[in-house]
């Protein structure tokens, strides 16, 4: 049964709660392997005899891995299906994971990370992709902010894992429990069903990458920008926090009791801004989010003490956590529907390319001497990102908040959330034919 740009296996659309097997559990399986791995790959360098500067590029490298692998796990999984890319990059990861285990090297433990974190890129951009098509755009933020949050889940969860494992035992140990996730994760996929089928494959476009980057480029300069920004802020909280509570003097025990705070409060936060976001808009979860990280990044290198240090750290974590989702709920906003997985893959580009520059920018600051600098020009960044989000959003989705959406709904004469969402303005007329009836119950009362 087709509905829209989606097709169900029943005469229900799918459901947040049905989606739990086969979309968000193996997701939250194979991301707290990844949130094991990344406490220690800095370790694991050390014990292959690399210095302070090449361990640090190690755990660098697995951002740099999920970088390169953006654009082609679109790719991948335009021509693949969603689930069959997912069960490739697992496969990889497996053998990749593997090899970092067995490393003697720090060359082969560098190459084993990298090509590890483009898998990762895989994952994450299927269960994206796949949920972008079969949800109705009634539940799409809760769904994707639900996605988000499994991975926040399973890096908070992942490395107290990671502790238990490593209890006694070398270091090179983590990779066999981030082989353990991952298998798992395969067992998942190969026994749950999906409670959704996609689009047919026919209706799906083998389009190149570049002429989807040239066919759109409008949105990628403009609201794509604006995704770079929120990037490049997002990361850079998890850099300023430690470097800033280092240089207030505190142990590294209270500093990571500090991190975990705060990412437990990012985690507890996912759920609430996926509602708000399907029933009030996009912008009203997106704008409030920025705001907070980058005032709460301005402010501190304000802070003098323990007590400040861990309010402030909850306030980024509370800015951050309420944004969960944002950024792949406006990606499935804007995609188009026949070469939706190549456009996500340069979607994503443009926030994991901001992810690996905010940390360099305060890294550079923290060179030259002012570590408080560098993380002041994060805080206007954040405001310049609410900025641009504010200014692009309701150019480019009809669901940037409820009055754009009733605009959408009067230009083109049924119920915008049937629509496939516009690249380009103004928003097009729907061909000819009865419009599908509201997707999300709470939408239609």
């Amino acid at each position: 049964m087709k509905v829209g740009h989606w097709q169900v296996s029943s005469h229900k659309p799918p459901t947040l709660a049905s989606l739990v097997p086969a979309v968000f559990l193996p997701v939250l399986i194979f991301e707290t392997g990844m949130g094991a791995l990344a406490p220690v790959l800095a370790l694991s360098g050390r014990a292959l005899g690399a210095g302070v500067g090449t361990a640090g590029l190690v755990l660098a490298l697995l951002g740099v891995g999920q970088i390169l692998g953006d654009v082609p796990a679109g790719a991948l999984a335009a021509r693949l299906g969603d689930r069959k890319a997912m069960l490739v990059a697992s496969g990889v990861t497996a053998v990749t994971l593997t090899a970092c285990a067995l490393a003697r090297t720090v060359w082969e433990l560098a190459l084993a990370v990298t090509v590890t974190g483009a898998s990762n890129a895989v994952i994450v951009l299927a269960r994206q992709s796949y949920l972008t098509e079969v949800v109705p755009p009634g539940l799409r933020a809760r769904a994707l902010s639900t996605l988000g949050g499994m991975s926040r889940v399973g890096a908070f969860v992942g490395p107290f894992l990671g502790a238990a494992v490593l209890a006694g035992h070398p270091v090179h140990d983590i990779y066999w429990l981030a082989l353990l996730c991952t298998a798992v994760t395969v067992v998942v996929l190969l026994t749950v069903r999906d409670v959704a089928e996609p689009a047919a494959a026919q209706e799906r476009e083998h389009t190149p990458v570049r002429s989807v980057l040239r066919d759109h480029r409008r949105v990628f300069l403009t609201l794509g920008l604006a995704v770079l920004l929120v990037g490049s802020v997002r990361a850079t909280r998890q850099t300023v926090l430690p470097l800033w509570a280092e240089h207030l003097g505190q142990s590294p025990s209270s500093t990571s009791v500090v991190f975990g705070i705060a990412g437990l409060v990012d985690t507890l936060t996912f759920y609430p801004s996926g509602q708000v976001m399907d029933r009030a808009g996009r912008l009203w979860i997106a704008v409030p989010s920025m705001l907070v990280l980058g005032a709460t990044q301005a402010a501190l290198p304000l802070t003098h003490g323990l007590v400040s240090l861990t309010v402030v750290a909850m306030l980024m974590g509370f800015g951050n956590g309420i944004g969960s989702g944002i950024l792949m709920t406006l990606g499935a906003d804007v995609a188009p529907p026949r070469t939706r997985s190549q456009f996500l893959g340069v979607w994503r580009l443009c926030a994991d390319s901001g992810s690996a520059g905010g940390p360099l920018v305060v890294s550079a600051a923290a060179s030259l001497g002012s570590l408080a600098a560098g993380i002041f020009a994060m805080g206007a960044v954040g405001i310049a990102a609410a900025g641009a989000l504010l200014r692009w959003v309701p150019r480019y989705s009809p669901y940037a908040t409820k009055g754009t959406r009733h605009r959408s709904l009067r230009v083109a004469g049924a119920d915008p959330a049937a629509q496939p969402p516009p690249t380009t303005p103004p928003p097009a007329p729907p061909p000819a034919g009865p419009a599908p009836a509201p997707s999300d119950p709470t939408d239609a009362a």
